[in-house]
């Protein structure tokens, strides 16, 4: 396994050796080094610390844990993989991701699943344990999100959730009915088995941050999709 520190390195020289080594690599010292695992096909990258924007961008097999917060853009354009990250992560979280699967144990930042995506088997997943800023699946054509809302009794969402949605399902834990939704959205109350599609995925966040299943389930969940007769849907060739 590989050891570098981000800070004596700097972000070039770093991502350089990353890309270069077919080992595990471990990364300390970690301090806003942007573009880390950029394109990675294999390998897992563990980063100690507070990786920079685009974390994972391009991401396309590898695996990357983050023991600690994380900025804006993790996973841009994600085709494969896993992101799991230990903290909070910014703003654009799972940009135009069109595969692979991100894990947050706690927040995320506005415009989180923007973009996002998939084509026959490839499903981009999205889980966050807490909560989300507004936008939430903005333009979103495919793929799944979860917001679980633990650290909240309110909805963990901010303003204008699934905006434009017109693909995918957006998953919400909350005490709270949902609000502030756009007209181009249905919302459903789902009882556990309308979970059940879901489970493998909640049963993994589980496994990654020790949080315990039924902690999860323990609250009413809604079921976001695009409404089927909105006009906008017309505009794209697949859903």
């Amino acid at each position: 396994m590989m050891q570098l520190e981000a800070r004596s390195l700097g972000y070039r020289l770093l991502n350089e050796m990353i890309r270069e080594t077919e080992e595990d690599v471990v990364v300390s010292s970690c301090y806003g080094e942007r573009f880390i695992g950029c394109g990675a096909s294999s390998k897992t990258i563990v980063v100690n610390g507070t990786p920079g924007n685009a974390l994972g961008a391009y991401l396309d097999g590898a695996t990357i844990i983050v023991n600690g917060n994380a900025q804006d853009a993790v996973g841009d354009t994600m085709n494969d993989g896993r992101i799991i990250i230990h903290g909070n992560a910014g703003d654009a979280l799972g940009y135009a991701m069109r595969g692979g699967k991100i894990f947050v144990k706690g927040d995320a930042g506005y415009r989180t699943g923007i973009h996002m995506k998939e084509y026959k088997d490839k499903k981009p997943v999205i889980v966050v344990g807490g909560t989300v800023g507004s936008f939430l699946g903005e333009y979103m054509a495919g793929g799944l999100i979860v917001v679980l809302g633990l650290n909240s009794n309110k909805f963990p969402c901010g303003f204008y959730a699934g905006t434009v949605m017109h693909g995918g399902e957006i998953y919400v834990g909350s005490f709270e009915k949902p609000c502030n939704i756009p007209k181009e959205v249905n919302v459903e109350e789902v009882d556990r088995e309308g979970l059940e599609g879901i489970m493998d995925v909640l049963r993994e966040f589980s496994g990654h941050f020790s949080v315990e299943l039924e902690k999860i389930l323990n609250r009413p969940f809604y079921r976001m999709t695009p409404d089927r007769t909105n006009p906008l849907k017309q505009l794209y060739t697949a859903n």
